[in-house]
């Protein structure tokens, strides 16, 4: 394999990774887009509440 060969095919390799890049990036702004729209700016819950105390009284 020549060296102009090789060259062309990491040119092919990286024009496939940019475009796989931007494609996701156009992607997942078209999704957030959408979730700002149906979330209507809600905090978002907490990731693990705590679990929730319960008195208990001293039997002494």
């Amino acid at each position: 394999m020549s060296l102009g060969a090789l060259g062309a095919w990491v040119l092919v390799l990286l024009a496939v990774f940019l475009t796989g890049r931007l494609w996701f990036r156009f992607v997942e702004s078209i999704l957030d887009r959408i979730r700002a729209l149906l979330t209507r700016h809600r905090e978002p819950p907490a990731w693990h509440p705590l679990p929730q105390e319960e008195d208990k009284e001293d039997p002494s």
